[in-house]
This record gives C-alpha cells, structure tokens and sequence, in this order.
C-alpha cells in the first residue's frame, strides 16, 4: 500500500508554544488510519493542516510524494481533501440542499432540482434528513449528517472525520461505517478520529497515538487493546474509573426535595404530554434515542424553547409554577442549561477563556447596573478554571484555540459560576477524551452530593447507567419509562426508548 500522505517532523506552534511536536505520520491508500489521543493532544491540530486551515511551523506535509502546502480549504479541497469537523461547519442561513452543493454550484441552479438531488444523495446513506429544512433549525446529530453527506458529495479521496459519530443513534452509526467501508473499496483513504475507542480498534487498519503533541506509537489495530490505547494516550490506567468499572456503586443516592416537576409538557410535535420530576442531591440521566424530544423538554423547563401557549402543560421550580420567555429568568432562578452545541450556543468565540467564564456571571442578572473589575473576573473565573482543570496558554487565550474537552469545560464553568440549584447537561462528554469525560464525571458526582439537582442528557448508555441515580427515558415526545439504577440495564432501557 503507498502513502498518500506523509508528515516528516511536523511541528504546529501557537503563541509560540507546539500543539504539535515533530510527528512522523503517514496515511495510505485505501485505508482507515484512527487518530487517538486525549483533548489537546493535537488530533485536530495535525488534520488541520491537511485540510488547508494552518501553515506547518516547520517540517513539511508530503501528498503522493510531493511537498505540498495548503493556503486554504478551497485549495485542499481541489486536491481531493474534505473534512467533516468535530464542530459543524454549515451556514446555518441555507437549506441542508443548499449546504450539501456549497462550492460546487453551476451556472444555472434550479432549486427543485438541487432539492431532489440532495435528497436522493442522502437517502444513499440512509441519512433522513429533509433537503428543504434550514441548518439552523436542526439538531446536532442531523447537522453532522449534512456535513458527512457534503464530504462525500465532493468526491474526495481522502476523508477526515473528526468525531463523526459523537451524536448519531447506534442504526446511524452502522449506516455511517458501512459508508466508510464502500469509501475505503473505493480507493479512499480516511483519517478517523474519535474518543469511542471501542469504535477505533473495530473500524480502523492502523491506530496513531498522539499525547501532548507527540506521536506515542503507530500500529496496525490489531496489536492495540482498549487498555493498551488508554495507557498510552494518557500515560497511567483509567479504566476503572470510567462506566462502573471499579467506579462508585450502583446504589442510588436518596432524593431530597422535589425541585423541578413537569406535567403534561407540550410543544408541537416534538414534545406531547411529558411528565417528569427532578430531585435534589441526585443525577437524573434522560435517555431517548434522536427526535424523542428529551433536549427539548428540559430547553422548555431552561427557558431556551416555549412550551405551546394553549395546553401546553405545567413547569413547577420548588413547587411553584414557572412560564420563562427567555433563558435569563431561569438563568436568575437557579436553573443552569449546558447545551449539546458548544460552538453555535455555548461559548463567546470571539472572547478569551476568562471572558467566557464570567460571562456566565454577569448572566445572572442580580445587579444590572453592577461595575465589573478586572480584578474579580480574573480572580473568579480562575477559580473556575483551577476546578475544571481547563488547560489553555493563559486565561486570555481565545476559546477557538482550545482542544474541543477544554472548550467543553469551559461551557460548563461558565454555567457552575452561576451557583445554580438545578443543572441541566445535554450530551457533557460528546466529543471529549476519555481522561476529560472522568473529570467531568466526577464534576457531575460532587455537584449532586452538594445537593443540586442534575439532569444528565446522553445517547451512551454506559454514561448514563455509570451517572444516574433514576433513569427516564423518552419515547416519542413523553416519558415512558422510569427506574431506578439498582433496577437498570442496558436491555430495559433500549427496549423502551425503541418499543
């Protein structure tokens, strides 16, 4: 097999300090190279590269054995690189049609016939996704669909995935590698990156690990093991700190008062007379496969989505009635919303890291007319990144700079700072390596046994049976069934979301 593409001592520095350190690292033809490695340790970095967005430091990037550099993703695109992003990168103005033919138009375009053609393209790899439907009024599963069916459409010939099936049901993950599988006879090559290391050593020829910017080791993925893959991305076993494996005991913590109560919630077709409670001190995980409308009913209870005016149910907070309009009156209520999107909804990317964690502060609207020092939104919101363990070049460091698991806790610092009573995750760990997900956890674990009450929203049932105290899971706009972690398995809770 040749290469197709070879980095010789690859070196990537911002401000001077390397995400990427001299890596040897080489990508065949016709296969699928998995890139593994922990939340900074220069996955998306390196692919960036290839796809056009960063300049090389030094060292050079070799493309059927030629020197090549990449000005832009235009030009890497004319040369038969596409890559889908960890973080959707879609006009949200534009149709899913109109997204999908995006830097491919003709002359002439008819709307109709770019319509049809979409929807015959997506229907070949099973994606259902309405062609006519705007970006923004998708969910993040269907909007990594779009960006999949894109690379494909361009005809590319070497494919980077980076997290492509962070948000897809287990029947759209299947669709997605048989995908791969015809790309790869194709004579395509694609580089994978993923934090499902399950997913790595099933679906990948040759496994590269990177850890603080170094290649660790290349092998085919048969010399590889989950453990052997976590030991060397992070350097010591995690193990048994991850989905119950030598973790805490599958024994609920005891309910405090009933915080949040739902009854009969309705909001069009996505949401139909769902009931609900959320207790304090313990993890609620809610599981439902994509279109449940899970995300949406606690959007509703958060204030970021109505719920139907006539009819459209009951939300209590501490036995009270609640009607919030707008995110800030739950915000100023104690209830705190860690949204599944980080890039479109969670974060200030124009703004630095302590800048975004203050935000949520200032969010909380208990003083309008409150002077705000420099001095306390350092101090503050350093003190939230010391707790997160948020690794960035300094606290002026722009979010956009950050590893995807850091920027994650920076959404949830920027949430916690508030001091919130009720805390909502959608999806907390998508996305993130697997020494970022244990800390999160153990973030989740310390605010319930303070007390809070936390919602745990995830498509990974280990996630949820190695988190939750109760488990709801919704079917089809409402609840349908509830249990207790003592009672839960992984059969009962997918034979509810399904039947």
């Amino acid at each position: 097999m040749t290469d197709v593409v070879a980095f010789r001592n690859a070196t990537k520095s911002f401000r001077g300090n390397p995400a990427v350190k001299n890596v040897d690292f080489t990508l065949r033809r016709g296969e699928v190279h998995a890139l593994l490695g922990e939340n900074g340790a220069g996955k998306s970095t390196l692919t960036k590269v290839l796809a056009g967005l960063y300049p090389l430091t030094s060292g050079e990037m070799l493309m059927d054995g030629k020197a090549v550099s990449f000005a832009s993703p235009a030009e890497a695109m004319e040369n038969g690189v596409a890559m889908v992003f960890q973080e959707t990168n879609l006009v949200p103005s534009m149709t899913v049609a109109q997204n999908i033919f995006l830097g491919d138009e003709k002359f002439f375009n008819r709307i109709r016939g770019i319509n049809i053609q979409a929807q015959q393209h997506l229907q070949r790899m099973s994606f259902h996704v309405e062609p006519t439907a705007l970006v923004s009024g998708l969910g993040a599963a269907k909007k990594q669909m779009v960006e999949i069916a894109r690379a494909v459409h361009h005809k590319a010939r070497i494919f980077i995935f980076d997290e492509p099936t962070a948000t897809l049901t287990p029947e759209e993950k299947q669709h997605f590698f048989d995908l791969m599988d015809r790309l790869k006879g194709e004579g395509a090559s694609i580089i994978f990156i993923s934090h499902a290391l399950e997913e790595a050593l099933s679906v990948a020829d040759r496994i590269s690990i990177l850890r603080d910017g170094e290649l660790v080791v290349t092998d085919d993925a048969g010399a590889f093991s989950r453990e052997s893959i976590i030991q060397a991305m992070v350097g010591r076993q995690l193990t048994g700190e991850l989905y119950g494996e030598g973790g805490r005991q599958r024994v609920a913590r005891k309910p405090g008062e009933r915080v949040l109560a739902i009854e009969n919630l309705s909001m069009g077709k996505v949401v139909r007379n769902a009931t609900l409670s959320v207790f304090a001190g313990q993890v609620t995980g809610l599981f439902g496969l994509v279109g449940a409308g899970r995300t949406e009913m606690m959007k509703i209870a958060a204030g970021v989505l109505r719920r139907d005016f006539f009819h459209g149910g009951v939300v209590r907070l501490n036995g009270v009635p609640v009607r919030f309009r707008v995110p800030r009156q739950a915000v100023s209520r104690g209830i705190a919303y860690v949204t599944e999107d980080r890039k479109y909804d969670g974060l200030f990317t124009t703004m630095g890291v302590m800048q975004n964690v203050y935000q949520g502060k200032l969010a909380r609207g208990s003083n309008p007319v409150e002077f705000v020092r420099m001095e306390d939104v350092q101090h503050q919101a350093q003190e939230w990144i010391e707790r997160l363990n948020v690794r960035a070049i300094g606290g002026d460091a722009k979010v956009v700079e950050l590893s995807g698991g850091n920027q994650q806790k920076v959404v949830i610092a920027k949430s916690l700072i508030q001091e919130p009573s009720v805390v909502i995750f959608d999806e907390p760990t998508r996305g993130v390596d697997v020494g970022a997900i244990a800390e999160i956890h153990q973030t989740i674990e310390r605010l319930a046994d303070a007390g809070a009450a936390i919602v745990v929203i995830s498509s990974y049932l280990p996630e949820i049976l190695n988190l939750s105290d109760r488990i709801l899971v919704a079917r089809q706009g409402r609840i349908v069934e509830e249990m207790m972690i003592e009672e839960a398995t992984e059969e009962k809770i997918m034979y509810a979301a399904v039947h």
